[in-house]
């Protein structure tokens, strides 16, 4: 609740301090004494637009200080947490000021804030309603806030929201898949293609440098062919190296038997030479006869080495990493039919995350439209003594199209009403006139005290153009939603002023050869003599007394 408002050359006002009660505050006085400027002071301190006009003739700035009491709620233990402010002794204390210069500055807990920050933490803790700023009515997202408070429909909300949040998530990913296989889908003729050479060629890791090697043997093969035709005809020719061998066998085995002894070893040495002269001679013959035995086979050679070398250039890496390639692609082709079953399945899921969410989006919607007749009927039986006998009151409901669903369900929810039968329905704010307009928002504020969360609210002349019952039936109502949050109300109506446990007084003086706007707390014999006034006028009379008594006793 707001505790104390403190103002200093603001417009009229010089220095005011003033403290503030839980309940019902009145603030009175004559026509032009400067009601309005505590409004707007407050509406300042709470984020409303300044200028330079606002700051008192002669002064360098104004400044006005709001210190509320908490409960802290969520949304507001939020807002602190996002300006790491501290509270002090549980409190809230708001400072603004605007210079001669017109520029603005704004203190939460003393810590510097933007005016955008002020502005929503002044939305946790008062409203400001006056006959022609009726913002809950005119804004029908706030129709719906209303609605589910006095319905009290939080586990439900909280399950839509939940499931709404679900079928988002896999919506998600359905779409992100989607552009990724769309990407991935371009390419697939591609891969295909790239696949196909590489199955056709098959390379192996090693395979260059074996096929390079052969190829430099083929490229040579005459010159050798000459070179290894010429050792095997020194080694297997007549005269040879063979046949000089076999010569020196023949001859040491005549003189065997003579010179056993020392011919024996030379004789082992002639045939080990014999033997390995023939092994020689046979690979000779072997090899003249591979380099015979395929012509083509250069070419053959040729065209795999030059593919293999072509297919790594194609695919930018060296030759020997054609089979890492190779996998490479065969998993992205796999991914992407893989793909394909994945978002079969992600459809699927959220196909069914869909049709959990209108499942209960439905059922969130039956249950509103349930508490909306109780709301309208509440209403309604508010607006009869409220000198709106002849108005009605209703909720409306409109399936929004599925692009426009959000978590909060899947309805747009507003109010219309109308102020005499046979007349169409229609927007509060366009049907009716600046006090009616108050007094239907007075009547939805008594059916919703109870729900509402913010703690203090203000209203502005409610009472305007009605006397009377009316007024009494006013002040009733909004005695009543003081019982369940802080109520400052300005009223010209003396049956609203008798109904308050604060009672402050707005004067307009000279003082210095300046106007300036005063405030005080009336006390009891001052309240009866205000409420004497508001009833009879300048000259106050005995009965007007006996009257505001009458009333204050009421």
């Amino acid at each position: 609740m707001l505790v104390s408002l403190s103002i200093s050359n603001f417009l009229l006002i010089d220095t005011l301090s003033l403290s503030f009660e839980q309940g019902l505050t009145t603030l009175t006085g004559e026509t032009g004494a400067g009601k309005s400027i505590l409004l707007d002071s407050l509406s300042l301190a709470l984020g409303a637009r300044g200028s330079a006009t606002l700051v008192r003739n002669g002064a360098d700035k104004a400044t006005i200080s709001a210190v509320f009491d908490l409960p802290l709620t969520d949304r507001l233990s939020a807002l602190f947490e996002e300006q790491d402010l501290e509270l002090h002794d549980d409190q809230i204390i708001i400072r603004r000021s605007i210079g001669a210069d017109g520029k603005s500055r704004a203190f939460v807990n003393d810590q510097a804030v933007s005016i955008s920050f002020l502005k929503n933490i002044g939305q946790e803790l008062l409203e400001i309603h006056g006959q022609f700023d009726q913002h809950l009515l005119l804004e029908t997202a706030n129709h719906r806030l209303m609605l589910d408070a006095f319905a009290e429909l939080d586990e439900i909300r909280a399950d839509v929201r939940q499931t709404y949040q679900n079928w988002k998530e896999f919506q998600q990913k359905r779409e992100n898949l989607e552009a990724s296989l769309q990407s991935t889908q371009n390419q697939e003729d591609y891969l295909r293609h790239a696949l196909a050479e590489f199955e056709a060629l098959s390379p192996q890791e090693g395979e260059e440098a074996e096929l390079a090697e052969k190829r430099t043997l083929l490229m040579n093969v005459e010159k050798l062919g000459q070179s290894l035709s010429t050792a095997l005809h020194a080694l297997d020719a007549d005269g040879g190296a063979a046949s000089t061998l076999a010569t020196a066998q023949r001859e040491l085995e005549s003189c065997l038997s003579l010179i056993q002894e020392k011919a024996g070893p030379i004789t082992d040495l002639l045939n080990q030479m014999a033997a390995e002269c023939g092994e020689a001679i046979s690979s000779l013959q072997g090899i003249l006869e591979e380099l015979e035995a395929d012509p083509s086979e250069l070419t053959r050679m040729e065209d795999r080495l030059y593919a293999i070398r072509d297919l790594a250039r194609k695919h930018k890496v060296e030759a020997d990493e054609l089979p890492q390639k190779w996998q490479s692609l065969k998993e992205q082709l796999n991914n992407m039919e893989s793909g394909e079953h994945n978002l079969d399945e992600l459809r699927r899921q959220e196909q069914t995350a869909r049709e959990n969410f209108t499942v209960r989006a439905t059922t969130l919607s039956e249950r509103r439209k349930t508490k909306a007749l109780k709301l309208d009927e509440a209403v309604k039986g508010e607006l009869e003594p409220l000198k709106l006998e002849k108005a009605d009151f209703v909720t409306r409901f409109e399936l929004l199209p599925e692009d426009s669903w959000t978590e909060e369900g899947i309805d747009k929810i507003y109010f219309e009403a109308r102020t005499n039968p046979g007349m169409p329905y229609g927007p509060i704010p366009k049907i009716a006139s600046g006090g009616e307009l108050s007094r239907f928002m007075l009547a939805l504020k008594v059916v919703l005290a109870q729900t509402d969360p913010i703690p203090s609210m203000v209203f502005d002349e409610v009472d305007s153009g009605v006397g009377g019952a009316t007024a009494d039936a006013v002040g009733e109502r909004l005695f009543r939603l003081s019982k369940d949050c802080q109520v400052l109300v300005v009223t010209h109506s003396p049956q609203v002023a008798a109904r308050a446990s604060q009672h402050f007084l707005v004067e307009k003086t000279d003082q210095n050869n300046q106007t300036v706007t005063t405030v005080r707390l009336l006390q009891n014999t001052e309240k009866q003599e205000e409420i004497a006034r508001m009833l009879s006028g300048a000259q106050i009379t005995d009965q007007a007394r006996e009257a505001a008594l009458s009333l204050m006793a009421g």
